[in-house]
């Protein structure tokens, strides 16, 4: 099967990023990340005449904060028709589904504290739609799985990602854009699961506090050390 070529404008990946955002949680969390992603835009246009990349490198990165892999999206992905299909591409006749899954609420730990898989029988796709249903606890007081570490980890690093973005916007000019950008792209090394997004996520915020100190280094003392 075909798939559609990846975005290449800013409107482009907007449109998508809004459509897909949409999907996850509602209309006004596609919203959200519209307005920061059009104020960047204006800002570099107007700040960094001529220059390009940090709109869309925030465009990409703020998109993968928002769209955290949780529950209710691993229930809405495997239940919104497209996984079903990819099955019935590939394998013909009966099959039997058996998804093998560490749910940070029921599964047990190893000696090193990572969570353990265990295998969940094709029941689990009834259990999906029912939670794909509630997704719109995601984040609320109501949100049984939102008191787990690594969700208020992935809430934190929203709010720190649009205060580095306002932090980057205030300063922004021709001399700091390649910073601006570097800092934009931050989130693109966070990749991985578990403990492995644990360390990868360690070494892009030690990343991201470099790049913002040297943002907010003086002109004078950059000219001055040269």
């Amino acid at each position: 099967v075909a798939r559609p070529a990846p975005a290449a404008t800013l409107d482009e990946i907007v449109a998508v990023r809004r459509g897909q955002l949409a999907a996850y949680q509602d209309a006004a969390y596609a919203d959200r990340y519209e307005r920061l992603v059009r104020r960047v835009a204006a800002a570099e246009a107007a700040q960094a005449k001529g220059m390009t990349g940090l709109a869309e490198a925030v465009a990409r990165n703020y998109y993968k904060l928002l769209a955290y892999k949780d529950e209710y999206e691993v229930a809405r992905l495997y239940t919104d028709g497209t996984f079903r299909r990819r099955l019935e591409e590939q394998f013909e006749g009966d099959f039997t589904l058996r998804f093998h899954l560490a749910p940070p609420l029921l599964a047990q730990r190893d000696e090193q504290g990572h969570l353990k898989k265990r295998a969940y029988g094709p029941w689990m796709m009834t259990a999906f739609r029912l939670l794909a249903r509630f997704k719109g606890l995601r984040g609320t007081a109501f949100d049984p799985f939102g008191r787990t570490e690594e969700r208020r980890a992935e809430r934190r690093l929203i709010a720190e990602y649009e205060a580095a973005i306002e932090e980057v916007l205030a300063r922004l000019g021709h001399d700091t854009h390649r910073l601006a950008v570097d800092i934009a792209a931050v989130p693109d090394r966070i990749r991985g699961y578990g403990h492995v997004k644990e360390a990868n996520l360690k070494a892009a915020k030690r990343s991201e506090a470099m790049l913002l100190a040297a943002l907010r280094e003086p002109p004078t003392r950059a000219t001055a050390a040269e």
